[in-house]
Parts: C-alpha cells; sequence; structure tokens
C-alpha cells in the first residue's frame, strides 16, 4: 500500500525559515541602496557642495545650517544602519523627511515629485527595516 506524503510542520517551518531569509537579504539589499542615497546627501552637505549650500539658502535656510543638516542626517543614518538601533534611527529619519516635507511644503513645490518624495523616501526606509529585521516583523504581526 502507498502512503501520501502530507505537509508536515517541519516543512511549513522550513518554507517560513525561507522566506524570513530572502525578506532579511532583501531588506539589507535595500538599505544598502538608500544607504548609498542618504550617504550621498549628507555627505554633500558636510562638505558644502555649493550647489547644495545655494539651494538651501533659496528654500530659506542660512548657509550656515548646511553643516547642521548634513550632521543631522549622518547620525539619523548611522543609527538606522546599525541593526540595535534601527528602530531609532528609521524614527529619526522619519522626523527629517518631515522636516524635508515642511520646507517643500512652504515653497509650494509641486505635490508629486518634489514635495512627497521625502515620504515616499521615508516608505522606502520603513520596508527596508521591515524586511530585514525579523524582531520588528514579529513586533508588526503582534500589533494585528
Amino acid at each position: 500500500m502507498t502512503t501520501i506524503a502530507h505537509p508536515t510542520s517541519t516543512t511549513t517551518a522550513a518554507r517560513a525559515g525561507r522566506r524570513a531569509r530572502i525578506a532579511t537579504r532583501a531588506g539589507w539589499v535595500l538599505t544598502a541602496a538608500l544607504a548609498l542615497f542618504l550617504a550621498f546627501d549628507f555627505a554633500t552637505k558636510l562638505l558644502q557642495v555649493q550647489a547644495v549650500a545655494d539651494a538651501t539658502v533659496q528654500m530659506g535656510f542660512p548657509a550656515a545650517t548646511v553643516p547642521v543638516i548634513g550632521a543631522t542626517l549622518l547620525v539619523c543614518t548611522v543609527l538606522w544602519v546599525i541593526p540595535r538601533t534601527t528602530i531609532i534611527g528609521a524614527v529619526a529619519l522619519t522626523g527629517y523627511l518631515g522636516g524635508a516635507v515642511c520646507a517643500q511644503l512652504r515653497l509650494e513645490a509641486d505635490l508629486f515629485s518634489t514635495m512627497l518624495f521625502p515620504v515616499y523616501f521615508g516608505v522606502l526606509i520603513w520596508a527596508a527595516t521591515l524586511l530585514r529585521s525579523p524582531a520588528t516583523r514579529a513586533l508588526v504581526k503582534a500589533g494585528r
């Protein structure tokens, strides 16, 4: 007599583990891409690239604030990339990006291209955070 194979809990657990590893890897790839963009952004501010300083002044901020803005972004990015402080960093980056939205709103910038770009970026930051951190995923699942 032939036995019919039934999926076991071991098979289900193996699939769940495989999905978790794929999600974690995808989260780290997305984190790397976003961190490179953020690194370019804070580096241009810390180095006080003339075009960046001019754009900041055009937005109504004094030129002296450019390195302060860059240092703030650097600290937020480092906190976000370090696994133990990723939630603190994600929250800090969300606040930083909220300030960017506020600055764009004050200038009456185009809604979908310029003003909402920090919002899109914030969504990607939280997506990367959720993907790369099993503890954060578990926290979100616990809140259901």
